[in-house]
C-alpha cells in the first residue's frame, strides 16, 4: 500500500503561488513525497507567471530551511532547479550549475551537482542548519571564476565573502550559519590541503578554526570538510583523512598551557608539539 503523503498541489500553488512553489519543492525533500511531471509543470507555469516576482525573504527561509533539514536537501534543489525557481530564489547557487571543479578521478566535477552530494551527505550524518547552510553557499564565488582559469578558481573566496553575506542579510539567516559558511569559504579547502610536513602552520590552522575556544565550530566545520571529501566520487564510505591529522594535532597541544606565554610563543610551542605527534604516528604507522 502506497503511504505517501499527498501534498495539496492544486491549493498550495493556486491560493498561495509563491508558498505553494517554495513548500512543494521543500517537501520534495522527504522521502515520503517527491513532484510528479504534472506538479512540476505547474509550478514551471506558476514561475513563468511571475509567482515568485513579489516573494518575500520571510516566506523563503522557513521553507529553505525546511527543505535543507530533511534527509534528502538535494530534491529541493532538484525541483527548484526543474520548474525555473532556483533563479529566482537562489540566484548564487543556481549559477553553480555547469561550472567545472578540478578533482581527482574524474579530473573535473560539475560544482552544482557536487553540492547536492555534499547536501545529501550532510543530511546522511545528520549534520546541523548551519553545517548544511553553509554547505549550500560556500562555493558561491566560483560561479563567475575567468573561463581561462577553470576549472581551477582564484579569488572565490574574495567574490564569495561579499555574496554570502548578501544572502545572510536577504534572509535573516541565523549569526551561526553565517559564520561557519564564512569559516568553510575561506578554510574548506586549505582544511583538505593540509599536511604533516609543517607543523607550524598546522598549529596556526587551528588557532583560525577556533579549535582551542571554539570547539563546537570546530567540529561543525570538520563534519562539512568531511562531508565535502565524501561527495567526490569513489569517497561515499572513506574516512575523512584530514579531520584524523587535526585531532592528533590538536589532542597533542592540550597539553600546552596558555598562561605565560605571549601569542607568537604559544603558537610556537603548539608547533614543537604537533610535529612530534606527527613523527610519532608515522613511526608507529610503519610498524604496524
Amino acid at each position: 500500500m502506497n503511504t505517501a503523503r499527498t501534498p495539496p498541489t492544486q491549493d498550495l500553488t493556486q491560493t498561495h503561488p509563491a508558498l505553494g512553489i517554495l513548500r512543494l519543492a521543500a517537501l520534495s525533500a522527504s522521502p515520503d513525497w517527491a513532484p510528479d511531471d504534472e506538479t512540476l509543470d505547474l509550478m514551471f507555469e506558476q514561475v513563468e507567471a511571475g509567482a515568485l516576482n513579489d516573494m518575500t525573504p520571510a516566506v523563503v527561509w522557513p521553507e529553505l530551511v525546511r527543505g535543507l533539514m530533511a534527509q534528502a536537501p538535494s530534491n529541493m534543489l532538484r525541483a527548484l532547479y526543474a520548474c525555473g525557481a532556483l533563479t529566482e530564489v537562489l540566484p548564487e547557487v543556481a549559477a553553480l550549475f555547469g561550472v567545472p571543479q578540478i578533482a581527482d578521478d574524474p579530473p573535473q566535477v560539475d560544482i552544482g551537482q557536487h553540492l547536492l552530494r555534499v547536501l545529501d551527505e550532510a543530511a546522511r550524518c545528520d549534520a546541523p542548519l548551519c553545517v548544511r547552510f553553509a554547505a549550500l553557499v560556500m562555493n558561491v564565488g566560483k560561479a563567475d571564476s575567468p573561463p581561462e582559469h577553470l576549472p581551477v578558481h582564484y579569488r572565490h573566496v574574495e567574490r564569495g565573502r561579499p555574496r554570502i553575506e548578501a544572502m545572510c542579510e536577504r534572509f535573516g539567516v541565523p549569526d551561526d550559519c553565517r559564520e561557519l559558511a564564512l569559516l568553510a569559504l575561506a578554510e574548506c579547502e586549505r582544511v583538505h590541503r593540509v599536511s604533516e610536513v609543517r607543523a607550524g602552520p598546522v598549529a596556526a590552522m587551528l588557532e583560525r578554526l577556533g579549535a582551542f575556544d571554539q570547539p563546537q565550530c570546530f567540529a561543525q566545520l570538520m563534519t562539512l570538510c568531511a562531508c565535502d571529501y565524501r561527495a567526490y566520487p569513489g569517497r561515499t564510505t572513506q574516512a575523512y583523512p584530514k579531520a584524523a591529522l587535526l585531532d592528533i594535532a590538536l589532542k597533542a597541544c592540550a597539553g600546552v598551557a596558555e598562561t605565560g606565554h605571549s601569542a607568537d610563543t604559544l603558537q610556537e610551542a603548539r608547533a614543537v608539539v604537533i610535529a612530534v605527534a606527527f613523527r610519532s604516528e608515522r613511526w608507529s604507522d610503519r610498524a604496524e
